[in-house]
């Protein structure tokens, strides 16, 4: 018989109520199975759909406060940004408790990734990539054609998978990649991000573009795991050297912000967070 669980829809990465990317966050996932899992992400048919867990033994000993598992309409995934943020921050509200102070740790596909809190709100840290490097020519071909624009017109690409499948191409101007009008019928296995920077003294550095027809979301209105992935491949190549805004979703509609922040401590080198605003829009009870 179905059950009586907590549930809410965050608004995530929004510069003002009701401009970011939703998340959807059942709270209370005990005792759901996969089917259910993603017949009720297929159902909502956002972007994403989260089911909030208690943590593995083994990650527990390493400090995880909470399990995820994320799911779009088209399957699950090992890691997603935006449902990194709209989880931590349910889970949160709901009562959750970390066990450090000021850090959140979420146990996923991927492993262990921290979040902290600080006066911009919520920021989780970039994943090193799964698979990074250059796009073979081959895939770029195939990218550009779906993207409905010449080949000549991708300035740089490269791999930025840190779970979802990522590679990206940068564009030459934010206009171009406003005007895509892409056709990703047939198009591969793979996330295509698309990113131009800004040349004016907009407070943004880039705006980026997410399409991800493989699991059933054609254009994502803001994505953390990509910025988080471009982020890594301009700041690793050097050029980009300071912490900077990214702009996402003005193409649906929307008005997304993306917090890169480049951070010592401890650690050696340099870490790199991604964070945004994250609201509660939607709370109650969901019959799974």
């Amino acid at each position: 018989m179905p059950e009586s669980r907590r549930y809410a829809e965050v608004d995530v990465f929004g510069r003002g109520p009701l401009s970011g990317n939703p998340v959807a966050v059942v709270i209370d996932s005990a005792g759901l199975d996969d089917l259910t899992m993603q017949q009720f992400a297929t159902w909502t048919n956002l972007s994403e759909t989260t089911f909030l867990l208690p943590p593995s033994g083994g990650a527990r000993e390493q400090g995880a406060d909470y399990r995820v598992r994320i799911f779009t309409p088209g399957g699950e995934l090992p890691f997603a940004g935006h449902p990194t943020l709209g989880t931590a921050h349910a889970w949160l509200e709901a009562g959750g408790v970390p066990a450090r102070e000021g850090v959140v740790v979420q146990e996923c596909g991927i492993g262990l990734v921290e979040l902290r809190r600080d006066d911009h709100g919520l920021s989780f840290e970039a994943p090193a990539f799964l698979r990074g490097g250059a796009v073979d020519e081959a895939t770029l071909i195939e990218a550009s054609a779906a993207l409905g624009i010449d080949r000549t017109a991708i300035v740089s690409s490269q791999w930025v998978d840190n779970g979802p499948g990522w590679f990206a191409v940068e564009l030459a101007s934010v206009d171009e990649l406003l005007a895509l009008e892409p056709n990703l019928a047939g198009f591969g296995e793979h996330g295509i991000g698309a990113f131009a920077f800004y040349l004016d003294r907009d407070p943004r550095l880039i705006e980026v573009r997410a399409f991800i027809p493989q699991l059933g979301v054609t254009e994502d209105p803001v994505t953390g795991s990509l910025n988080a992935g471009i982020a890594r491949w301009l700041i690793e190549s050097g050029r980009v050297r300071d912490s900077y805004l990214a702009g996402q979703g003005h193409a649906l509609g929307r008005d997304g912000l993306v917090r890169v922040t480049l951070a010592r401590d401890e650690r050696p080198g340099e870490r790199i967070w991604v964070g945004g605003q994250t609201l509660t829009v939607v709370r109650g009870n969901v019959e799974l």
